[in-house]
């Protein structure tokens, strides 16, 4: 019998599971209206934005798989905004610069979230505008319980907040002290946005469509963007470099961006087909990972062994190694993804993983392509002591962090999202709106020709990954994690042990997890660490015994320490959803 730190929650009318617990109980509270999973989505992670504010905001991005049950399809919302059109290499190189700054304004892209939030509701919720946002205005204007990683954040930026954004410490700070954990904790400039944003739609029209426009229409060309565009224009912003810059996103950026859908990515592995986003972001490289892997014998596999921690991490190595080399937006690069998820290609790419463990970047060449790195061209500046960094990061061991949410309701429809930017050290708040900017734009390199390049209107190579699958043809798991370049290694190996190992969600989230550093870093300063493993000292000491005479470099992480992982499922009438443990916050809930 395997044994849980919660039971993988059952039922038939509906479930939500997300990575915090306010969160998940505002999406399930919209089931109960009569909601369906698409409206209970939206105010979940309109919420997240509320909760989580050290890891998202209103200000950042989402991208969204959908499953409409009615058309039988899986599709991609893609709610990461582009850089402004002032984002030049020439100009970034003017200020001095060689590498994107990880916080300020100079990485800021389009504010992409809410767009791709409206869209879903318009497109395939049934709620109006005020029931969807009414959990987000309640806990901003009312207040929330502030995590202890919240509190920790805000002391941790205290003196900086102070000293070069006082915007921000006005928000965030009382009498010039950061607030207490678990302490109540109101953001009513925010939850004036939000009501601002339902009063003036509201005032446009009864229809709920007319009105879910109005809200589009006050946030990128309204109120909204006029006070981006004038906090950008304004005075020159301190950021992770050391020195100061003023930004260049614009209203013109905001009122030509909008969130669009296409078509996923897909790979059949052992009965089951798994989506994901195009190569804009990581997403294919849980793809990639699954074409190498399925020449291996998983299933004969210990899953808390060295032989599948050891094939896991090298055929990780492989496939983030050509995610570096060639993945980037497709509307302005050609990127070889067919032949990067062929068969034949990844049995010539499956031959280099060997019994030891490799301490080189080994990317493929795909059509003959040479591969080709982004990287600084000069010292990059360590990020200043409590001046924010690239990234969320809430350990030493585990960098990287951000939101999900899944959600399935009674009819089959799901949806899995990621919502991520704008998180509090990221850039200073706005005044007139209460959130801050995303600094996505740090993805981007200040070379030409490259994949990643900088460049007007592109989409930074985000890290943020939902997933979904089908089994045995008929729509079944949605899931995802917080964890920026460890996003596709700690939800595989869920799925790994899920398919191969039979573990219930629950059981499969609880087992130990680890992850490689064995690629350049997707975050200010974009350090790379070859050969680097991370893993849960909750393995058998004999596995990591075994894994160091490999040649992994091991580094052990307290037990609880790695991964953010949520799912959900319907198998036939009956809904299944699990939350992990890891940080007590995430939590699954349904009946």
């Amino acid at each position: 019998m395997t044994f849980t730190t919660r039971p993988e929650i059952l039922g038939t009318f509906g479930v939500v599971t997300s990575t915090h617990w306010l969160a998940s109980a505002a999406g399930m509270a919209i089931l109960e209206k009569g909601g369906n999973a698409f409206d209970a989505a939206v105010a979940t992670g309109l919420a997240l934005q509320v909760v989580e504010p050290h890891l998202n905001g209103l200000g950042g991005e989402v991208p969204i798989l959908l499953y409409d049950r009615q058309a039988d399809d899986v599709r991609v919302l893609c709610g990461q905004g582009t850089a402004p059109a002032g984002a030049t290499i020439d100009h970034y190189r003017s200020e001095g610069l060689s590498i994107v700054p990880g916080t300020g304004l100079l990485a800021a892209v389009v504010p992409g979230a809410f767009d791709a939030w409206m869209c879903l509701l318009r497109d395939y919720g049934t709620m109006r505008l005020a029931e969807v946002l009414a959990p987000a205005i309640g806990y901003a204007g009312d207040g929330y319980p502030l995590l202890p990683r919240v509190a920790q954040t805000i002391d941790e930026m205290k003196d900086f907040f102070i000293g070069h954004w006082p915007t921000s410490a006005a928000t965030y700070l009382s009498g010039g002290e950061a607030p207490a954990a678990r302490s109540l904790f109101r953001n009513p400039v925010l939850a004036q946005t939000y009501q601002r944003i339902v009063r003036e739609a509201e005032s446009v029209s009864p229809d709920r469509d007319r009105q879910i426009a109005a809200a589009q229409d006050q946030f990128y060309r309204g109120f909204v963007a006029e006070s981006i565009d004038a906090f950008g224009r304004g005075e020159a912003v301190m950021d992770c470099s050391g020195a100061r810059h003023r930004g260049v996103l614009s209203g013109d950026d905001m009122a030509g961006w909008g969130a669009t859908y296409e078509a996923p990515l897909a790979y059949d592995y052992h009965n089951h087909t798994v989506y994901k986003t195009g190569p804009w972001g990581q997403g294919p490289v849980f793809l990639q990972q699954l074409a190498l892997l399925s020449g291996f014998d998983i299933d004969s596999m210990d899953p808390t062994g060295p032989d599948f921690v050891h094939t896991v991490a090298e055929c990780a190595k492989l496939a983030f190694a050509d995610r570096e080399a060639y993945y980037g937006d497709p509307n302005f690069s050609d990127v070889p993804i067919e032949t990067l998820l062929s068969t034949a290609y990844n049995t010539e790419r499956r031959k280099l993983v060997a019994t030891e463990a490799s301490r080189v970047l080994r990317p493929g060449q795909p059509d003959g392509l040479t591969p080709r790195f982004g990287g600084p061209l000069a010292p990059v500046p360590a990020a200043r002591p409590g001046s924010g960094g690239g990234e969320p990061t809430f350990s030493p061991i585990q960098t990287g962090d951000t939101c999900h949410l899944d959600v399935i309701d009674r009819h089959g429809n799901m949806v899995a999202a990621t919502p991520s930017g704008g998180w509090l050290q990221s850039s200073p708040v706005i005044p007139e709106l209460g959130f801050c900017l995303s600094t996505r734009a740090q993805m981007f390199w200040l070379e030409p020709d490259l994949p990643t390049s900088l460049g007007p209107g592109r989409r930074p190579r985000t890290t943020l990954t939902p997933s979904m699958a089908r089994r045995d043809g008929k729509p079944y798991l949605a899931f995802g994690t917080p964890g920026g370049d460890q996003q596709d290694q700690w939800t595989l190996i869920m799925f790994l042990r899920h398919v191969h190992q039979g573990m219930n969600l629950q059981a499969a989230i609880d087992a130990p997890l680890f992850h490689t550093e064995h690629f350049r870093s997707s975050f200010y300063p974009r350090d790379e660490k070859l050969g680097l493993l991370h893993i849960e000292e909750s393995f058998p000491a004999e596995t990591l015994e075994a894994l160091r005479a490999r040649g992994h470099a091991v580094n052990p992480a307290a037990p609880w320490s790695i991964g953010r992982v949520c799912a959900a499922a319907q198998d036939g009438t009956l809904l299944r959803a699990a939350a992990t443990p890891r940080l007590m916050q995430a939590y699954a809930v349904g009946r």
